[in-house]
């Protein structure tokens, strides 16, 4: 009984929203039949962005206009700062090249010298070098031998006999 009164009260409802809509459809084209003169035209629906552009506009702070003070009736005086500047183009520098001459003659005097300096054999001792092998062993690693590794050395061993059977017991299944 229950189902079939919660079954009548939807029905009731549901007509009732659908004779409240077709009025509300019928006051609708009523009033678009029938414009007033002299009143506000309907606009068209606001579009997501105009919306959204009027909720940041009301979002934002209202910028202050900047007041400038007022000076006394001081006039401005246009100055041309044109006047005082020096020649734009100016002559080529010339540059100072040396000649083949004097580019010989150096080289020559490099290398008459380079024979009065100490060479590399005589101004370095051997002394002096550090010679120490042993800074990147802390770097270096061990090679640790595999688990399975250490079950053949142990079985390979003859005097290890009792650890071979221990250890066949333990790894031979039963079942």
């Amino acid at each position: 009984m229950f189902d079939n009164a919660q079954f009548w009260i939807w029905l009731i409802v549901i007509v009732i929203t659908l004779i409240a809509r077709a009025n509300k459809k019928k006051q609708q084209q009523s009033e678009h039949d029938q414009p007033e003169f002299g009143g506000p035209q309907e606009s068209k629906p606001i579009s997501f962005e105009d919306l959204l552009r009027e909720i940041q506009a009301s979002k934002a702070p209202a910028t202050k206009p900047v007041v400038q003070p007022q000076t006394q009736s001081k006039t401005i005086e246009y100055v041309d700062y044109d006047d005082d500047l020096e020649e734009e183009s100016k002559p080529l520098e010339k540059a100072n090249y040396k000649t083949e001459d004097e580019i010989y003659s150096t080289y020559e005097k490099a290398k008459s010298e380079a024979f009065n300096r100490a060479s590399l054999e005589e101004t370095m001792h051997v002394e002096d070098t550090v010679v120490t092998y042993e800074k990147f062993k802390g770097y270096k690693r061990e090679r640790q031998m595999p688990l399975a590794g250490n079950y053949v050395k142990e079985l390979r061993n003859p005097t290890s006999f009792k650890r071979a059977f221990i250890l066949s017991e333990i790894l031979t299944k039963k079942y």
